[in-house]
């Protein structure tokens, strides 16, 4: 299905990134909210964000002020002229939220993974006019994050958008999320019109991080960013420490290379011509490799040899991997690129022993 979109119509500033959207990770107190609201608006914020409802992974913890925090959100609006914007989970989050005039919507990460939840927010949202924008699911389900935007949009929501706030794995290393930037690249090539705004904090999970992050999602072309700042981060209630002071979002802002993805030079379109050669040779290489393989099944047909060699397959792994640090590739890239190739090397052999 093709999404029906219209611009998401959202405040921007030429010198930085087209939207941005920053505020604390929840809503404390109204001094708390309001303060950052005023630093950020100071900053020249358009979008404040905070979470009005928090979900968390076990009970005990800060879930929220709920509606108590609502008026705030609108005195900020009132005070400082900036749009709002928090998260909602369900249907009664949504009545809340349109009720007290937040201007912009997001959708979690837990509450994009299941589609009964979507579907409620959807019929929710039937005969709304209102930005909405839909984080992508815990795990890299790019099928799923997509039907979650599909059911929303077939509510009758047109300004839609994606939020890329990393994926959760056992394998974090350094960032609380892993950013798997392939998937948003994949949605971005899929659906071209839609919107992408990076979360750097929840990718992150540190502070130090943020600024770095925010680069790298310039660098892909990412729509915006959507950060999580705090007037005193140290002391906030959830998240702190990826949280950043308006101040310290200011700089981080002032230093991004915004670049122009529309801007070609003859230069590049040769190195391409030369990147499209070389992948054409790569294509010549692995249709010889899948000729060897087919004759290995033959081999191990006539032989009654199991078509899964284990010895093999990690022997394979490592001699790769080592070859990858040698010439300056990460060994996780190319084990990853050899576990697909491998995978449809058995595909094929499985289908002539079975002949």
């Amino acid at each position: 299905m093709e999404l029906e979109l219209e611009p998401l119509g959202l405040p921007s500033d030429n010198e930085r990134p087209s939207c941005v959207i920053a505020g604390p990770c929840s809503a404390e107190t109204e001094e708390q909210v309001l303060t950052t609201a005023k630093q950020l608006a100071a900053k020249g914020c358009h979008i404040f964000r905070a979470g009005i409802w928090k979900p968390r992974t076990k009970p005990g913890g800060f879930e929220g002020n709920g509606e108590k925090a609502l008026p705030w959100m609108k005195e900020v609006k009132e005070e400082t002229g900036m749009l709002t914007a928090t998260e909602v989970a369900t249907p009664e989050h949504v009545e809340l939220a349109l009720k007290y005039g937040i201007d912009v919507l997001w959708v979690g990460a837990r509450t994009c993974a299941n589609p009964f939840a979507m579907q409620s927010l959807a019929d929710s949202l039937k005969g709304v006019d209102v930005p909405v924008l839909v984080k992508n699911p815990v795990n890299p389900d790019l099928e799923l994050w997509i039907g979650g935007m599909e059911r929303i949009n077939q509510a009758g929501i047109k300004r839609l958008g994606a939020i890329h706030r990393g994926f959760s794995s056992p394998d974090k290393k350094i960032y609380r999320n892993l950013p798997m930037w392939q998937i948003p690249i994949e949605l971005h090539r899929r659906i071209p019109e839609l919107p992408i705004i990076c979360d750097p904090s929840h990718i992150g999970g540190r502070r130090d991080l943020i600024a770095p992050l925010c680069q790298q999602a310039m660098d892909l072309g990412f729509d915006g960013l959507i950060v999580e700042s705090h007037c005193c981060p140290d002391e906030a209630w959830s998240d702190a420490k990826q949280q950043v002071t308006p101040d310290v979002l200011d700089y981080i802002l002032s230093l991004l290379v915004i670049r122009d993805e529309h801007t070609s030079t003859e230069g590049i379109r040769q190195l391409r011509n030369q990147i499209d050669d070389v992948d054409n040779e790569l294509m010549d290489l692995l249709a010889k490799r899948m000729r060897i393989c087919r004759e290995i099944g033959v081999y191990k047909k006539e032989h009654n040899m199991t078509v899964l060699q284990a010895n093999r397959y990690n022997e394979i792994l490592e001699k790769r991997g080592a070859q990858g640090s040698l010439i300056g590739i990460d060994p996780e890239c190319i084990a990853h690129i050899f576990e697909l190739i491998h995978e449809e090397s058995v595909r094929q052999q499985l289908e002539i022993v079975n002949q």
